[in-house]
């Protein structure tokens, strides 16, 4: 059975656009590698990736956003672990990285 990758977000604090951006990059990346990728509207600051029900990446854990690279590495790993990325197999940034820059996306109902 082909992988589940689950996105779920904070409707509160209107990261829609985030999160279906990070399901097109994936669903460009991957292909037919993937089985779904859904969206899941939660409330709370939320911003998770799970794959096949397995937490990959979570912003109140890690305290930012991922890059849109983490997040392939991190499901390339689970689903498809010798494919290559190209440039996005590259070390991720952690200093004045964007996604560990400071956001005016702070969810009030945190």
């Amino acid at each position: 059975m082909a992988p589940r990758v689950e996105i779920r977000y904070c409707t509160q604090c209107r990261w829609l656009l985030r999160a279906g951006w990070t399901a097109q990059e994936l669903l460009t990346t991957f292909g037919d590698t993937l089985g779904e990728v859904a969206l899941v509207p939660q409330t709370g600051g939320v911003f998770a990736v799970y794959v096949d029900g397995e937490l990959v990446f979570d912003r109140k854990a890690e305290g930012r956003f991922p890059e849109m690279k983490e997040v392939k590495q991190l499901v390339r790993n689970r689903v498809a672990p010798d494919m290559g990325l190209g440039h996005s197999d590259t070390p991720v940034k952690s200093k004045n990285s964007l996604a560990e820059a400071p956001l005016d996306e702070a969810c009030p109902n945190e």
